[in-house]
C-alpha cells in the first residue's frame, strides 16, 4: 500500500498495541508513577500491568501521571520525519498540556528538515474516543488522502466525536481532587451515577446524575440516540471502553444494540488503560460514536 504520509498518535488512544501495529500506526507512549516508580502505558504488550495499575488503585495507591515533554516529542518526530511526512494526532489539549509541547517540538524540527512536512493536530479526545478519530484518519489515509486532506478531515470532524460516559464508583474522582470527600460518600450510598461528556474543548463534563447503573445506562443511550448521526439509525464506528467492570460494559453493549439494531455485532469493546484511568479510577463505562457536533458547556 503506497501511504503518502506517517500517521502517528499517542497511547492514550486506549487501543492494543497489536491494533495499532496492524494499521501501522507509531505510537508515542505516555508514562505514570507509583510509589515513585516509573511505569510505561505499554497499551498491553505485557498483560500483566492493566491488572496490576488497578490492583495499586485497590491498595489506594495514587498514580501520578505528567505531560509528554518536548524532548520525547522531538525523539518520536525526528525518528519518523526520516522515513518520511508525518501527521501527529495529539491527546486532548481539554485534558492535557501536552499537545504545546507538540507543537513546540514539531516547531523545532521543521527549521531542522525543511523538506519534510510535520504537521500536529489537537484531537479534542479522548480515550477511545481519540482512538477512533485517529482510526478513521487511517482509513483516510489508506485510501490515498493527502496529508492535508486528511488534516482538514480531523480538524472538520474531530468535534464530532462523542464521549458519553458514568462512573459508579467515585473513589478515584475524590483522591484526584475532582469532587469532594462529603459528595463521593453521598454518591456512594446513594448508588448515585454522574453522567459526563467531553465538551467543545476536549474536556470532561457532568451534566447530570441518575441512581443505579441501568439508569445510567439507559440515559447514555438515550444521548446516543439524541445525538448520532442518523440517530438510532447510525451505522458507522460504535465502541465501549470500560475501566475493569466488564459486567457493566457488557450491559451497555447489550442496551446499544437492542436500540440501534445496525450496530448489532458490530461495537468494539476496549479498555481503559492507565494514564486515563488513573483520573477515573474503576467502575467507568464510556461509548464513542460520531454525530452532531458536540456542544460549548460551562
Amino acid at each position: 500500500m503506497d501511504r503518502q504520509f506517517i500517521l502517528s498518535c499517542c497511547s492514550t488512544v486506549d487501543l492494543s498495541y497489536d491494533y495499532m501495529a496492524s494499521r501501522e500506526i507509531p505510537v508515542l507512549s505516555y508514562t505514570y508513577m507509583v510509589d515513585g516508580k516509573e511505569y510505561v502505558d505499554d497499551m498491553g504488550r505485557d498483560p500483566e500491568a492493566r491488572p496490576r495499575f488497578y490492583r495499586m488503585l485497590a491498595e489506594g495507591k495514587l498514580p501520578q501521571t505528567s505531560q509528554i515533554n518536548v524532548a520525547r516529542y522531538g525523539e518520536f518526530f525526528e525518528s519518523l520525519l526520516q522515513k518520511g511526512d508525518v501527521l501527529h494526532v495529539a491527546f486532548t489539549s481539554g485534558q492535557s498540556a501536552s499537545v504545546n509541547n507538540a507543537y513546540t517540538a514539531a516547531k523545532e524540527l521543521r527549521e531542522k528538515y525543511p523538506d519534510r512536512k510535520l504537521v500536529v493536530v489537537d484531537s479534542l479526545c479522548s480515550s477511545s474516543g481519540y482512538g477512533l478519530l485517529v482510526d478513521m484518519a487511517a482509513d483516510l489515509r489508506d485510501s490515498g488522502a493527502s496529508l492535508e486532506e486528511t488534516e482538514k478531515w480531523l480538524l472538520e470532524n474531530r468535534n464530532k466525536v462523542h464521549h458519553q460516559f458514568f462512573s459508579s464508583n467515585m473513589t478515584q474522582f475524590h483522591r484526584t481532587g475532582r469532587v469532594s470527600g462529603a459528595a463521593a460518600a453521598v454518591a456512594s450510598i446513594l448508588n448515585i451515577c454522574p453522567l459526563m461528556r467531553l465538551d467543545a474543548a476536549g474536556a470532561i463534563k457532568a451534566y447530570d446524575k441518575v441512581r443505579g447503573k441501568k439508569k445510567a445506562i439507559a440515559a447514555t443511550v438515550d444521548a446516543m440516540a439524541a445525538h448520532a448521526q442518523g440517530g438510532t439509525e447510525y451505522d458507522g464506528r460504535c465502541w465501549v471502553c470500560h475501566s475493569e467492570c466488564p459486567e457493566d460494559a457488557q450491559m451497555m453493549i447489550r442496551a446499544l444494540e437492542e436500540r440501534f439494531p445496525k450496530q448489532r455485532g458490530r461495537i468494539r469493546l476496549c479498555h481503559i488503560g492507565p494514564v486515563i484511568g488513573s483520573h477515573s479510577g474503576t467502575g467507568t463505562v464510556a461509548v464513542f460514536f460520531m454525530g452532531d457536533e458536540r456542544p460549548v458547556m460551562e
